[in-house]
């Protein structure tokens, strides 16, 4: 009886820069075939396939080792990031770990790229993903409808500005679940947004930001 593989997007989690020590890799290492292939994305993840029965196993011993696992296939992806390289707490690392805590592996029309930097300088290119947070001083910004690739290749928009964190997840929560309620099936989301129309979804938002205490 042949045996049945699960695909599992693997990183380090959110961090300074995108590491894996060798003791992860060792643990990567014992589930796969010799001949396997590992894809290297470029969402800073390690597709790997790991049998069926041992799935259990396998996640135990990924989280014992500091590895992150996401579901693959149409949902929101983990957040790529910049490299934090002024610090944890100034470029705001903690809100990027509890965004994509929050929103990835959410069940999404088609496969969904969230991307975070923590300053203007964009190094986790926000302005090129779907949904784009930017952190600017103290606040943050969010943009959307970014494309990185094809003729239709766009920058995102910019729906909100000058959020604190808890605005931030509430704002981005209610974009995916619009897009999770309303969007075609295998639709990407910057057609969602073309569709949907770009100023309906934004009027929503600031009516709800400016009607928050």
């Amino acid at each position: 009886m042949n045996k049945k593989y699960i695909p599992l997007a693997v990183n380090g989690g959110i961090g300074f820069g995108s590491w894996l020590k060798p003791k992860q890799l060792l643990v990567l290492g014992e589930y796969l075939e010799e001949d396997q292939e590992i894809e290297l994305t470029t969402l800073q993840q390690l597709i790997v396939k790991v049998p069926e029965d041992e799935l259990e196993e396998v996640k135990r011993k990924f989280e014992e080792e500091g590895l992150h696992y996401y579901k693959v296939g149409n949902y929101v992806k983990s957040l790529r990031t910049c490299n934090f390289c002024k610090g944890e707490e100034e470029e705001g690392m903690p809100v990027a770990k509890e965004l994509n805590r929050r929103i990835s592996g959410k069940e999404v029309p088609f496969t969904l790229r969230p991307a975070y930097t923590g300053c203007p300088i964009g190094c986790g290119e926000p302005l090129i993903n779907d949904i784009g947070v930017m952190k600017k001083k103290e606040h943050y910004e969010i943009y959307i409808g970014g494309q990185s690739k094809g003729q239709n290749a766009q920058v995102g928009k910019l729906i909100a500005d000058k959020l604190e964190p808890d605005k931030l997840y509430d704002i981005v929560d209610k974009i995916l679940d619009i897009y999770y309620q309303n969007g075609r099936k295998r639709e990407k989301f910057s057609r969602f947004i073309n569709r949907y129309g770009l100023r309906i979804l934004k009027k929503k938002f600031l009516i709800k930001i400016k009607n928050t205490p």
